[in-house]
C-alpha cells in the first residue's frame, strides 16, 4: 500500500477545488455543467479516433484511486493508484508513446497488461497541467494490439488535451464563483438580519417618544407661544424623519426574505399604495393607473410601488403639475411594470448611482430621503427573479421598469 506523501495530500487539496474529488468512496465525480461533461465525452472520442484506436479514457489521479472522468470505447471506471498505468508517468515531463506495453519495463508487469484487468498494448498519455502546475491527471489512448501514431496525430492529441484543461478550469473558476456567492448570500442575509432587528428595537421607543411629544403639544397648560413647543416641534420632526428612515430600512431588510407569490392586480396593490401615502388614485392626485395581473409577492409588490410613488412626489417638477402614469407590458416572458413620472429626471450618467443603498443625488430643492428607496425596489425585482431599470420620460422626467417574470 502506498503511503499518503505530503504532494498527495496537497494534490488532493487542490483537486477538490476542482471538483474532482469524488463526494462518496466508490463514485466517479462529473463536471457541474452537463455542456461541459458532453463536450469532454466529446473530445475523448475525438482523440481515440484521431490516433486510429478503440479506447480513450481522461484520467483523474488522486492520492488512492485513479477516477475515469471520460470515456470512449470503455465504461468509466476506478482502479487504485497502484494498478493505474497513468499514474506512472503523469508527473512526467511530456507525453509518453508506447508502442507494445508488453515491452516496457514501466508496464510490463501492469494488471491493465497482463491481462488481470486488460490487455492493452498500444498507449499514449498527455499530462493534464493547469496553468497553475497542477497537474490534474492524463488524457490517454489505448488499444489491445500494438500501434505507433505519427508525431502529427500526438502533436493534435497533445492539443486535445489541453482543451481538457480548459474545461477543467472552467469547472474551477465557477465552483468559486459559486462559493463566493453563497459566502455574499449568507453575509447579505446576516447584514438584513441584523438591519432588521435593530430598525425593529430602536422603532419601539422612538414610537413611545413621539407620543408623548404630541401629548405634550397637546397640553393645555403650555402656551402655544412658548419657547418649548418649539422644542417640541423640532423633537417631533426629527423623530418622524427618523422613524421613516427605520422604516426604510426594514423595508430593505425584508427584500431578501422568503416570497409568497400570488395573482395580484396591479391597480389594486397602487392603490393601496397611494392611500398609504395619503393620495388617492386619479386626476386629482395626478396618479393613473392601468390594471394588470402579476404573479408577485403582494407585500414586496405594494413596497416596491410606493417607493416609486413616493420618489415621484418628492421630486416632482416645480414647473408643473404632478402627472405619474403606472402602466404595464405583458410578453411570453412575464410582465414589465412602468412608473413614468413628469419630476425632475435623474441624468443617465447618475442612475446607477441612485440604485446604491443610501445614495442620494442632493440635488437643491430636493425633498428628505433615505436613499433606500431606488435601492430596495431594486432588490425586490431580484429577489422575484426580475431586473430593474431606470430611463427618461418623453417629455421629461423618470421612467422606472421593473420586470416580473412569468408564473409557473
Amino acid at each position: 500500500m502506498q503511503m499518503l506523501t505530503e504532494q498527495d495530500a496537497g494534490r488532493d487539496v487542490d483537486l477538490r477545488e476542482y471538483g474532482l474529488v469524488p463526494a462518496s468512496p466508490g463514485t466517479i465525480p462529473a463536471l457541474v455543467d452537463d455542456r461541459a461533461q458532453r463536450a469532454l465525452n466529446n473530445l475523448v472520442r475525438l482523440a481515440a479516433s484521431l490516433c486510429g484506436v478503440p479506447y480513450g479514457v481522461v484520467n483523474i489521479i488522486t492520492s488512492s484511486h485513479q477516477l475515469q472522468v471520460a470515456a470512449s470505447g470503455i465504461d468509466a471506471g476506478i482502479c487504485s493508484r497502484e494498478d493505474s498505468m497513468c499514474a506512472t508517468v503523469f508527473m512526467g515531463p511530456g507525453t509518453t508513446v508506447v508502442r507494445d506495453a508488453s515491452q516496457d519495463p514501466r508496464f510490463a508487469a501492469n494488471p491493465f497488461v497482463t491481462g488481470e484487468i486488460a490487455d492493452v498494448r498500444f498507449y499514449a498519455s498527455v499530462p493534464l497541467k493547469t496553468s497553475t502546475g497542477l497537474v490534474l491527471g492524463s488524457l490517454c489512448v489505448f488499444s489491445t494490439e500494438a500501434a505507433l501514431p505519427t508525431p502529427d496525430q500526438i502533436d493534435l492529441l497533445e492539443v486535445l488535451a489541453q482543451q481538457a484543461v480548459e474545461l477543467f478550469e472552467l469547472q474551477h473558476r465557477t465552483l468559486q464563483l459559486n462559493d463566493a456567492l453563497a459566502e455574499l448570500r449568507r453575509s447579505n442575509a446576516m447584514l438584513a438580519e441584523f438591519a432588521g432587528r435593530v430598525s425593529h428595537d430602536l422603532r419601539t421607543p422612538l414610537t413611545t417618544i413621539l407620543g408623548y411629544v404630541e401629548l405634550a403639544e397637546d397640553d393645555p397648560g403650555i402656551a402655544p407661544d412658548h419657547p418649548s413647543m418649539e422644542y417640541l416641534g423640532l423633537i417631533a420632526s426629527g423623530g418622524r424623519r427618523m422613524l421613516g428612515t427605520l422604516d426604510d430600512v426594514l423595508d430593505y431588510s425584508r427584500t431578501d426574505g422568503s416570497l409568497n407569490r400570488e395573482r395580484v392586480s396591479l391597480l389594486a396593490v397602487t392603490a393601496e399604495a397611494a392611500q398609504d401615502l395619503g393620495v388617492d388614485l386619479g386626476l386629482g392626485s395626478g396618479i393613473l393607473c392601468e390594471d394588470a395581473e402579476l404573479f408577485a409577492d403582494r407585500a414586496q409588490l405594494r413596497t416596491l410601488v410606493q417607493n416609486l410613488l413616493a420618489n415621484a412626489m418628492n421630486y416632482r417638477s416645480p414647473q408643473r403639475a404632478l402627472e405619474v402614469a403606472v402602466t404595464a407590458g405583458t410578453c411570453p416572458r412575464g410582465v414589465t411594470v412602468h412608473v413614468a413620472d413628469n419630476g425632475k429626471g435623474i441624468l443617465a450618467a447618475d442612475r446607477e448611482r441612485a440604485l446604491q443603498p443610501l445614495v442620494r443625488l442632493n440635488r437643491p430643492g430636493d425633498g428628505p430621503g433615505t436613499g433606500l428607496g431606488l435601492a430596495t425596489c431594486r432588490r425586490i425585482a431580484q429577489s422575484h427573479g426580475g431586473e430593474l431599470t431606470i430611463s427618461e420620460t418623453p417629455g421629461g422626467g423618470t421612467t422606472v421598469s421593473v420586470h416580473f417574470p412569468a408564473g409557473s
